[in-house]
């Protein structure tokens, strides 16, 4: 912040040397001017002695004359070079007055507009924090500085819920639903940290959030596990175990969370068993694969070179324009058959399984980029559970 303080104090500066110039050049001129008055006055005394010398006798005319001329020549030699003198329309004090206004209301107009706790906090977060109550401080200044900012709003919720706040955390993932919308991740949020805060007690406001979370995303993880929890809580292990079996579908295999959950539900089942209940068996999980076999039209395989990147991959015909699978060859490769499915997913909420019809592309780009290539071969589009090997040629320019 210091070398903030500095560039503003050497801007000053510059600023008010544009007011303090003139005055001092002023000054100077007054100095001149004050000069060639005394030497009028000096020339106006020598003239009078030597009118008075030659009213006496002492001088002549011509010698009269002589001297005249001679006091007029030292006037000029000592007037010679000064500028001619200039009306000050301002004055001096007005100068002054501004010199020292102008670093006032400057500082109190960047004091109340401007951004200086914004710089702060970007030097602050430039440097990793000390522990979790530093970073909460910062966070909550950071919303201060920036109160319609949703992200930060999110990641100070997400540090009050780490600290056990959820009271607090629940106030600010409601504000960062009216910022950013009610989008599914959000309201999960909002109704986790909202059911923690009433001391784990369902409400009728804790089941709309979680309602229209799972509505608008039915794998949304966090409503998942809440829903797994409240049902555990409340004695109903068959709903725990099934709650929390759909959001161990969502979780990548190496995820840290995975034993914890797999515990949850073994907890439920013995407690299921013990209370003389039996586990129902889970529905089968709806997976897809599709089989498909690229090759390279006979026309394009001397325009392209063997170590030219392949992409093949599907996409939802109705849906996100981001690959649902994707596999990566090269020119060199071709023919080859590879098999697109669940596992190759690009985002765990993206499978080829959650869309009932999809479309295969394979891209030959040279540059290496999966969006943009030199040429291209597209299928019909097809359900996404479809058995039957599908046959891909790539025989069209990429437009």
């Amino acid at each position: 912040m210091i070398d903030f303080w500095l560039a503003a104090g050497l801007l000053l500066l510059v600023a008010l040397s544009f007011l303090l110039i003139p005055v001092l050049r002023g000054r100077r001129a007054q100095l001149e001017e004050d000069r060639t008055a005394l030497n009028v006055a000096l020339y106006q005394e020598r003239v009078a002695e030597l009118q008075t010398e030659q009213e006496e006798g002492v001088l002549n005319v011509a010698q009269l004359e002589t001297g005249r001329a001679e006091a007029a020549r030292e006037l000029l030699a000592d007037t010679e070079g000064v500028d001619a003198p200039r009306v000050a329309r301002l004055g001096k004090p007005l100068p002054l007055l501004a010199a020292i206004l102008v670093p006032v209301l400057g500082l109190g107009l960047y004091l109340h507009f401007g951004a200086s706790d914004k710089v702060e906090l970007t030097r602050e977060f430039s440097q990793a924090p000390q522990s979790m109550e530093e970073m909460t401080r910062r966070l909550e200044r950071a919303v201060a500085a920036q109160p319609d900012s949703a992200e930060g709003l999110y990641f100070l919720g997400r540090t009050y819920m780490a600290q056990d706040r959820p009271g607090d955390a629940a106030k600010i993932f409601e504000r960062t639903v009216n910022l950013a919308g009610r989008q599914p991740e959000l309201l999960g949020q909002w109704a986790q940290a909202q059911y923690f805060a009433d001391g784990k007690k369902w409400s009728d406001k804790v089941q709309a959030l979680t309602d229209e979370a799972l509505k608008a995303d039915p794998k949304e993880v966090t409503s998942l596990g809440l829903l797994g929890i409240a049902a555990f809580e409340s004695a109903r292990y068959q709903d725990a175990i099934d709650y929390w079996n759909r959001l161990l579908a969502q979780l990548p295999p190496d995820d840290n969370s995975r034993a914890a959950l797999q515990g949850g539900i073994a907890r439920a089942t013995e407690k299921l068993e013990a209370s003389g209940g039996k586990v129902a068996q889970a529905p089968a999980v709806k997976s897809a694969l599709l089989k498909v076999s690229v090759d390279l039209a006979p026309a394009l395989k001397a325009k392209v070179q063997p170590g030219d990147s392949v992409f093949i991959f599907a996409r939802a015909t109705n849906g996100p324009p981001a690959p649902l699978a994707a596999k990566r060859l090269t020119v060199a490769d071709l023919p080859a058959t590879v098999e697109l499915g669940d596992a190759d997913a690009m985002m765990p909420q993206l499978k080829l399984s959650n869309f009932p019809e999809v479309q295969l592309v394979a891209r030959i780009s040279r540059a290496g980029q999966p969006t943009a290539g030199e040429w291209i071969g597209r299928s019909q589009p097809m359900a996404s559970s479809t058995t039957a090997p599908q046959k891909l040629t790539i025989d069209s320019p990429d437009k």
